[in-house]
């Protein structure tokens, strides 16, 4: 599946709700003209097995030599564990911090030194979350060969962060993907199309 009718599926679903007048507000408090919900595709079947062939298929061609599978949590842990089990290879997920409790584990699965580890995230705005999932498991002693989402909204800080911290990215679809979509089907007029780029350079 192209870029194109990944984002059609996620829009089916109302994963992607896109509102330039009427914008969603995220916890930074920033006005966001796009809402994405990528948990929704736990919902329907047909959309998560084609996310999950499609993970699968990048990493048998990027990442061939993937060891592990890592899911962020919370929202990547669905989708690492249904391309781990196509993959048949193992799994862990790692938590946004260690827990206070218990063993105080911030990964939870085993991962050895120097195994191999693709890592999914459901959604990449700043890439900040996937970054720290990304470091906690190569302070754990793995190598992290990439990270791979659902969605991207392309924003330059998230490229300048990959960028510093010396990682790939890659995602199945994304904002300029989208918005071109809704102007091709007539939900987007030119303006508004003109209007929603604008807004995500200048973030």
């Amino acid at each position: 599946m192209n870029k194109q009718e990944i984002a059609k599926k996620l829009m089916e679903i109302d994963a992607l709700q896109v509102r330039p007048h009427d914008p969603f507000t995220w916890t930074s408090g920033i006005k966001s003209p796009i809402y994405c919900d990528n948990r929704l595709t736990m919902s329907y079947p047909e959309v998560r097995r084609a996310i999950a062939r499609e993970f699968a298929e990048k990493i048998k061609t990027t990442y061939p030599d993937a060891e592990v599978i890592a899911g962020c949590a919370t929202a990547g842990i669905p989708h690492a564990a249904w391309v781990a089990d196509m993959l048949n290879l193992p799994m862990v997920y790692v938590r946004s911090k260690a827990k206070s409790h218990g063993k105080q584990n911030q990964i939870e699965g085993k991962i050895d030194e120097g195994q191999k580890v693709v890592v999914i995230e459901d959604l990449i705005s700043t890439g900040k979350s996937s970054l720290q999932a990304a470091n906690a498991l190569i302070e754990a002693g793995a190598s992290v060969l990439g990270v791979l989402s659902i969605f991207t909204y392309g924003l330059s800080i998230s490229q300048e962060n990959f960028k510093r911290n010396h990682l790939s990215y890659s995602s199945l679809t994304d904002f300029n993907t989208l918005v071109e979509l809704m102007h091709e089907e007539g939900e987007l007029t030119e303006q508004e199309k003109h209007d929603l780029l604008r807004w995500r350079d200048n973030l």
